[in-house]
């Protein structure tokens, strides 16, 4: 079993930076895959991105550039740093993990594991 739990959410304004952290108790963090997707208001969850234990990573289109995930498996943590906000990123964000590397499937069905959420809010 693999409990998340998100962290760093908030409020701020349209061009500014937010990072998301997600830790992973109960099982050995190195070789999970680890995601975050978001649903805004009003919309279907949504793929963001992804980090293999390998550290290969994969990204939606509409963050490239903008988003950066990574993932420190000394402490357990996984992280998404949000820069050059917009207001359509305000979303509830969840991590998500997985045993299985990163399939394209996955943006779809998600992971086997998954966080509660955390709320980003980008003002305009």
């Amino acid at each position: 079993q693999v409990q998340l739990e998100e962290s760093g959410g908030g409020l701020v304004q349209a061009g500014g930076s937010l990072r998301l952290s997600c830790t992973a108790s109960g099982r050995v963090f190195s070789g999970l895959t680890m995601g975050w997707f978001r649903q805004g208001p009003g919309k279907e969850r949504e793929f963001v991105a992804t980090i293999n234990r390998d550290g290969t990573v994969y990204y939606v289109d509409s963050v490239k550039g903008r988003f950066t995930i990574s993932r420190d498996n000394d402490k357990n943590t996984a992280y998404l740093q949000m820069n050059s906000l917009k207001p359509e990123d305000t979303a509830v964000y969840y991590c998500a993990a997985d045993w299985a590397p990163f399939r394209v499937t996955m943006r779809v069905n998600g992971m086997g594991y998954w966080g509660k959420g955390s709320l980003v809010t980008v003002s305009s």
